[in-house]
Formats: structure tokens, sequence, C-alpha cells
């Protein structure tokens, strides 16, 4: 492991690292964390926004000019782009994806990584591939000691009525983290995503709903290595 406290954080498209864990990314790294992304797609097959502010052959580019302007806003490193094709990620060779997951591991070496785990979140076919190859890798990396799955706890889904969530019961979250220290740097990584607003209903609710369902970062811890401690223990519901 790297005597720097580093997290490497994988997901499918740019955005994806901002509205579950952005928050937590942000005081991680304020605290001294190496904050890692490694982002699969570039997103092209994603909105150009309503107005449309790109052409369509455009918006790889602008999807990931933007990641890296919600990177910044978070603290973090600068983002690590692969190339697959937004939206048939789970077409991709598990052994090449796996490969250079586990290469940016090594290279890394982090105490903690971070993705999508087995119900993506949301559902969505790219978020449960990538999941599904980074809990690969991780299996293969001895040296990373635990990895997480942002999640939504079944009452939180309940309360705000988004029955669209893949909902975890709330025993099974294992971390829960307040971000009101970082809620204008978050805002902020979402805001970088110009392109997706549109279809980010969250970001046209009441403050109110957007406090309730983005001023709490939850994750699931998926796997652990030896019950080692790691700087995500601070915020351990169980």
């Amino acid at each position: 492991m790297s005597d720097v406290p580093t997290l490497l954080a994988v997901f499918a498209h740019p955005d994806d690292e901002s509205f579950r864990c952005g928050g937590t990314l942000a005081l991680l790294a304020q605290r001294g964390v190496r904050v890692q992304l490694l982002t699969a797609t570039r997103g092209q097959a994603g909105s150009c926004g309503e107005p449309p502010l790109c052409r369509p052959d455009e918006l790889p580019i602008v999807r990931e000019r933007e990641l890296r302007c919600a990177c910044a806003a978070l603290g973090i490193e600068p983002p690590l782009v692969l190339d697959y094709e937004d939206g048939h990620l789970s077409e991709a060779a598990p052994q090449i994806i796996v490969a250079q997951i586990l290469d940016m591991a090594d290279k890394l070496r982090p105490q903690v990584m971070l993705t999508f785990g087995p119900d993506g979140l949301s559902g969505h076919p790219d978020h449960i591939a990538i999941g599904q190859f980074a809990a690969q890798a991780f299996r293969f990396a001895d040296d990373v000691i635990a990895l997480y799955t942002p999640a939504v706890p079944q009452s939180l889904a309940a309360t705000l009525d988004m029955t669209h969530l893949r909902a975890v019961p709330d025993e099974a979250i294992t971390l829960s983290v307040d971000v009101s220290p970082v809620w204008e740097s978050k805002l902020a990584a979402i805001r970088c995503h110009a392109t997706q607003a549109s279809s980010s209903p969250i970001m046209r609710a009441p403050v109110e709903r957007q406090r309730a369902f983005l001023g709490v970062e939850h994750f699931v811890q998926a796997y652990i290595r030896n019950d080692l401690p790691t700087f995500m223990d601070e915020w351990r519901t169980r």
C-alpha cells in the first residue's frame, strides 16, 4: 500500500462521481487523502442539454471537459478517462478493462476503492458493468483493504418517493457522511456537468429536497480484507 492515504473511485460516466459521492470525495481531499477518479466512458450517449450546448459529435469532448471541471471543484486529482462506448460498457472485454483498473490500482496502491454496487444504484447497465469490473479488479488487488459502493437507504427513497432508484435496506448502510461542510463544492461540481442538467430533476427541486437527497452520502462496504482500519472508518454507522 502507498504511504499516502489514497482512494481510487471507478465509475462509468462523467457526473457519476458528483451526485452520490462528490461530497465525500471533497472531504477526503481536504483531509489529505489522494483521491483519483477513473471514468470508463466520455458520456457520448448523454444529453447535449436543453437547449443544446454542443453538437452530438462534440459531446465526448465537452463532457470530458465538464468532468475535469467537476474534479477541480471537488479538489481531487484530474480524472483518468478510458475510451469505452457509453451505453455499451457491458460489451467490453472483461480481461482488458479489469486489467486497466488493476494497473491503475497497482500504480496508485490505494487503501480504498469506490464503485457502483451490483444494482448500479439506478439499474443503468453501464453502472452495473463497471461495478462488476471494479469488484473483480479489487479481488486481484491484494493491497487494497476495502471496496465501498454508494447507496440510497430505503427509508430515504421512500420519504422522497424516488422509486427509480435501487435502494438498499437501511441496515445495509455501513457509512453515512454529512457533506454539509463541502455543500457548495458539491453543487459546483454538479453544475460543471451543464449538458446533463436537464436530465437531473433533483437540481430543479426545492433546496430542502436537494439537501435531503444530496446532503448526506451513504455507502455499503462491499468487501474488506482482514478488518483493517481505513480513513473511511470515522463515518461508520455499524
